[in-house]
């Protein structure tokens, strides 16, 4: 790892992994707390969130000693948005940064702050991304906020479908859990969130209703006459959702 302090309480850093062969770049605000992990959206960078005004937006509670805030970087430029790729190879790239996130990178997080109940905050692709690594490593999570997500895979498929695709879509994945994985997921603090009027809304409905039909609790919100798919509502609804 090799770490450039910038202020007393913002770090920029990079953890060096061996799924990705890569170092990965993160922006750390605060060090106090519990952790709150921010995936980017699509194409999205470490520095998206803060730059996009989400860890303003909760300022007040990193000051207060509350949360510190982790911004993550993704490889969602080398898989999912890079179109000279087919749909089995991004889901292979992705695969590689899941377990980069469930054997490196929060079990890193989980020792550096002392504790193992991470909120994971995502939107958009974000907001797939983080509801699907918490439905796969439960343990990993204390709590995920996905806000205008999709919860099936065919959304970035193409429809193109396998065992692999199976277990990277919550939506198909979750409603067939046994009791065992379905007690493991109701210890995660589920929201899911997003404006009546985002194309995703649908989805976001469909996949509380799984969760409830299986007896996972989970908070949804369909925020009323808005879009809601945008940064605006992101950064005004976050700070209600973490500590």
């Amino acid at each position: 790892m090799s770490v450039t302090s910038v202020a007393m309480s913002r770090t920029e850093g990079r953890y060096g992994s061996h799924h990705l062969d890569r170092e990965m770049e993160y922006i750390w605000v605060g060090d106090r707390g519990r952790a709150v992990i921010m995936l980017p959206t699509s194409a999205g960078r470490q520095n998206e969130n803060e730059d996009f005004g989400l860890v303003g937006a909760v300022q007040n509670k990193i000051d207060a000693g509350d949360i510190q805030v982790i911004c993550l970087d993704s490889i969602n430029r080398e898989s999912w948005a890079d179109d000279r790729l087919d749909a089995p190879e991004k889901l292979r790239r992705h695969a590689l940064y899941d377990r980069f996130l469930a054997e490196e990178f929060l079990p890193w997080v989980a020792e550096t702050v002392g504790r193992n109940d991470p909120v994971l905050y995502g939107a958009s692709l974000g907001g797939w991304q983080a509801a699907t690594f918490a439905a796969r490593h439960p343990e990993s999570v204390g709590r995920v906020v996905a806000f205008s997500g999709f919860f099936d895979v065919r959304q970035l498929t193409d429809d193109w479908w396998s065992e692999d695709a199976y277990f990277f879509s919550p939506a198909d994945f979750v409603t067939n859990m046994d009791a065992g994985w379905v007690e493991r997921l109701s210890r995660v603090g589920w929201v899911i969130a997003t404006g009546e009027q985002d194309t995703l809304v649908d989805q976001t409905r469909d996949f509380a209703g799984v969760l409830r039909s299986k007896g996972i609790p989970v908070h949804e919100e369909v925020w009323e006459g808005v879009f809601g798919h945008d940064w605006p509502f992101w950064k005004e609804h976050l700070p209600r959702f973490v500590p």
